[in-house]
């Protein structure tokens, strides 16, 4: 088991504020394995699994089996039952009551918003990806860019049987997850709509585009985005803009999350085949950026890319208060300052800007300007404070 101290601490700290603590992640990402990790160390644990059927038994009358116990109580697959949400708000708001909970969920807060709403003000969210460079250590960037992060495929013994792993992620995802969260969409029509979405990884969304190809409505499209959005299966990058005189793009980019269900998606098995795809750069953008994301501790709200019709642009802006970060993606050795950089850099009012690249060494390209290979992202941003 590969330990995840980060995530562990982060966790750790959010009882002491809140009665209730959600862990969302995607399916088998290590939701469950944290939760245990948490626990560990505690006296009084209960645990119910709601793909249990004895579990989802003893929560038949939620308040009558939840009120007596004490310390910490965990409830796995919380999207399975959302109207648990009101009982738990009844048990936080009891004075002197000696229980934290700690619910772990495959679905976004926005999915589970109107079953969650009584909760506000004593639920905090952990959003859990999967396995980072940080955690796997430099030396396995290259396995961990081709298979991705969830931990099963990551760590499966063969090439062979990480794909397995993956395929049969996909088809459970479609067939039974979607369905289990009430959502009536066809498996294959979805299926065929990701791997469009995989096909337009680290583009800008084009809705119009993919209605035509499917034969529906862009309102349909972009429902399914939504979808796979809620469930943690891809990113939407919304685009900033902002006065500056010029035409901005106002369409968000799109990422499939995990590089190793890109790649599944892609029909890509091994490195070779990686290396001679298309969609190798984009690939590697969108692995090097979630990289990114992660060392930052970047909340969804902070994060953008920008591009101007006039062909300037930039594939990461984060914005914390009135400090602007760009971050430029590039596979390749001898990163260089860009006409399109420099137009960043003036017009959004950069602190700095990072160009990640698959080089080993780190350079000052210009005032606020520096080159970062991906392996040494971490350090260097470590320096912001």
């Amino acid at each position: 088991m590969i330990e995840r101290p980060h995530h562990r601490s982060r966790v750790e700290a959010l009882p002491r504020q809140f009665p209730v603590v959600a862990i969302v992640g995607a399916r088998q990402v290590g939701k469950t394995t944290l939760a245990r990790t948490l626990a560990a160390g505690r006296r009084r644990v209960h645990h119910f699994d709601l793909e249990n059927a004895e579990d989802l038994a003893l929560l038949e009358d939620p308040l009558l089996a939840l009120r007596p116990l004490r310390g910490l109580v965990v409830i796995d697959e919380v999207q399975r039952r959302p109207e648990l949400f009101p009982t738990l708000r009844v048990l936080a708001d009891e004075p002197g009551a000696s229980r934290r909970f700690l619910v772990l969920g495959s679905a976004a807060p926005e999915l589970l918003r109107q079953s969650s709403e009584s909760l506000a003000g004593r639920i905090a969210y952990h959003e859990l990806d999967g396995l980072s460079l940080d955690e796997v250590g430099t030396p396995a960037a290259e396995r961990l860019w081709l298979r991705g992060g969830f931990p099963r495929s990551f760590l499966a013994r063969t090439e062979v049987a990480s794909r397995t792993w993956r395929r049969e992620l996909i088809r459970t995802y479609l067939e039974r997850d979607i369905p289990e969260l009430g959502l009536r969409l066809a498996a294959p029509t979805l299926r065929r709509f990701w791997m469009m979405v995989a096909h337009c990884h680290g583009q800008v969304w084009n809705a119009s585009e993919l209605a035509r190809s499917l034969g529906v409505a862009q309102t349909t499209v972009q429902r399914h985005l939504d979808v796979l959005g809620a469930t943690f299966m891809v990113r939407q990058l919304p685009s900033f803009h902002e006065n500056l005189g010029k035409v901005q793009v106002k369409a968000p980019k799109v990422f499939v999350r995990d590089s190793g269900l890109l790649h599944e998606l892609l029909g890509i098995g091994t490195a070779r085949d990686l290396v001679a795809h298309p969609k190798v750069g984009a690939s590697w953008e969108g692995f090097a950026q979630s990289a990114a994301l992660t060392r930052l501790q970047a909340r969804a709200e902070e994060c953008f890319f920008w591009a101007t019709h006039s062909g300037a642009e930039l594939d990461l802006l984060v914005v914390r208060g009135r400090r602007r970060l760009g971050f430029e993606f590039k596979r390749t050795t001898t990163p260089a300052l860009t006409r399109s950089m420099h137009v960043a850099l003036e017009d959004l009012r950069l602190a700095r800007l990072f160009v990640v690249h698959a080089g080993e060494r780190a350079f000052d390209l210009g005032p606020r300007a520096r080159a970062v290979p991906l392996a040494r992202l971490a350090e260097e941003l470590g320096r912001l404070g």
